[in-house]
């Protein structure tokens, strides 16, 4: 049974992927993503449903759009593919729990913030005002008044520590070093982790992003590395390896 709820699961992660992918791309640009249809960017054509099978259209058109030929980014089927994977994961590590619906809502987040960061150095507030509802509704559920209170107040402990990270980097290289988006996803760990692995993501997150950060700058040295999609993956490794603040303190006191 629990095989059967892996491919559900994976077969939801990989057509919300999809959507996704269209929240990512279209939002930034204040495109409608509700209730327009389905089209190619090149080409614009509508797309019936044959066109847009999660996974399976990318690999029978071999990545080009079928009434076009121009090529699909690479993204769209990074999101169905990672999605799907990363939902059957989820149910996988959490089973039917209000903690699977935190992992889905962080999977979520990471791919929608991957898209729009990677495409356009921008994550909407939109994206970050629906997530902050979706966690603090989860926390009521999951920790009552007094237990989501102190995880909003630890949520803007990681926003002002990120903030002053932003104003230090700002002093030394005379520019902006981080975005405001990367400043307020801060805020939406917060809601789910405690501060001390809050300040873990971000430690974890520089390490992911250095070596490419250093790949991009030797190539480019006026182009600008997006922080987004690094914190958003440190904060699902952090999540989905059910580390705690126990675990760090018996790891340092060895």
């Amino acid at each position: 049974m629990n095989t059967i709820y892996i491919l559900f699961f994976f077969i939801l992660g990989s057509i919300l992927g999809s959507f996704y992918a269209v929240v990512g791309e279209r939002l930034p640009k204040k495109e409608n993503f509700i209730n327009s249809r389905s089209h190619c960017d090149s080409c614009n054509h509508t797309l019936k449903f044959i066109d847009m099978i999660p996974i399976i259209s990318y690999i029978i058109y071999k990545g080009k759009c079928k009434y076009c030929g121009k090529k699909i980014p690479k993204l769209l089927f990074v999101s169905e593919l990672g999605t799907g994977i990363l939902f059957a994961v989820s149910f996988y590590s959490f089973g039917f729990s209000l903690d699977l619906l935190i992992a889905l809502g962080t999977v979520s987040l990471f791919i929608i913030v991957l898209v729009s960061d990677l495409t356009y150095l921008v994550i909407p507030d939109e994206v970050l005002i629906f997530f902050g509802i979706y966690f603090i509704m989860l926390d009521l559920l999951k920790y009552g008044l007094s237990g989501t209170s102190r995880k909003i107040v630890g949520a803007f402990f990681l926003f002002l520590l990120m903030y002053s990270i932003s104003l230090l980097g700002k002093a030394i290289f005379k520019k902006d070093a981080l975005g405001g988006g990367d400043i307020k996803l801060m805020f939406i760990f917060g809601l789910v982790l405690e501060p001390i692995l809050g300040v873990l993501v971000i430690f974890i997150g520089s390490l992911i992003a250095l070596p490419v950060a250093i790949y991009i700058l030797k190539k480019n040295k006026d182009h600008v590395v997006p922080y987004g999609p690094f914190l958003t993956l440190a904060f699902l490794i952090i999540y989905f390896s059910k580390i705690n603040v126990k675990d760090i303190i018996n790891f340092l006191t060895i």
